[in-house]
């Protein structure tokens, strides 16, 4: 309850950016982020709070100098009113796989930090352990070719810091960050940001960097898949299909995935990923 109130068939990939053309800047204010005491606050634009995805911009890469864009996926509640997308219902056949864009993926190889710090009495070792585990769950599925051998090394080497973490909502800072936090769109769960190169040759494109924020102030979290509360475990694994590539489903055919776009307390099933979850990875590493 919120705290404040393997058969592959054809068809066309929900793709997310299809809402925001490529190149474009967001028409929305860029979100912002807050820190009152020591919570930190993931403020998203108003007139965007009820889209999944909202567009941050473009900015410049301090590690490259190259232009790029940045998104922030947010995951909602199921039934919450919030949530965005296609319903079930048809009758066409569904691959219930989609990309955040055609050839955005990762081309290198970086480590990742997170202040497992919480509210919920989650140990901070245990968010550690298991982010690599849900890590090493997408880079199974892969195909390997970024290192020529079964399973493809896509996000690094994760540790454990003591520092104080902030999504990057207006640039990337080349760190790819992992905290707890208090996101103000009603029925947020988690949001990942991504930044990339989404335009251009398909070959040209790839992802820079993420950032994730799990909301501790609207729920409840659980390492057991307690009926009352958000299994870490079985949105963290959600999460981390954004930052490796992987766009949400709202097709209820597909609502088996571990990429479809809703969760509900006590939900565990998103915890091992799917037919089409590996599919998807498979073809995009």
């Amino acid at each position: 309850m919120s705290k404040k109130n393997l058969i592959v068939v054809p068809v066309v990939l929900a793709v997310f950016l299809t809402a925001v053309p490529v190149g474009a800047v967001s028409t929305f204010s860029a979100a912002t982020l807050t820190t009152p005491g020591v919570t930190k606050i993931l403020v998203l634009p108003e007139a965007a709070d009820n889209s999944p995805v909202i567009s941050l911009g473009t900015a410049v890469d301090p590690g490259t100098g190259e232009l790029v864009q940045g998104f922030a996926i947010v995951h909602y509640k199921q039934n919450d009113g919030n949530a965005k997308g296609g319903s079930g219902g048809s009758s066409k056949p569904t691959a219930c796989y989609g990309f955040l864009a055609s050839g955005v993926k990762w081309k290198a190889v970086e480590p990742w930090v997170v202040n497992g710090t919480n509210s919920e009495g989650l140990d901070t070792a245990f968010v550690l352990d298991n982010l690599t585990n849900d890590i090493a769950k997408w880079e199974d599925a892969t195909d390997g070719l970024m290192n020529s051998v079964q399973g493809a090394d896509v996000l690094g080497v994760g540790a454990l810091i003591d520092n104080a973490l902030v999504a990057d909502t207006s640039s990337p800072d080349n760190v790819n960050e992992v905290y707890f936090g208090d996101v103000s769109s009603s029925g947020a769960i988690a949001v990942t940001i991504v930044w990339g190169v989404f335009g251009g040759p398909p070959q040209t494109r790839k992802l820079v960097e993420w950032d994730m924020i799990f909301d501790e102030v609207d729920f409840n979290w659980s390492n057991s898949g307690a009926a009352d509360k958000m299994d870490f475990e079985n949105i963290a694994t959600h999460e981390l299909g954004h930052a490796v590539g992987l766009a949400d489903l709202y097709n209820s055919a597909c609502g088996e995935e571990t990429m479809y776009g809703y969760a509900t307390n006590g939900e565990t099933k998103k915890q091992t990923l799917n037919a089409g979850d590996i599919i998807g990875a498979n073809k995009l590493y």
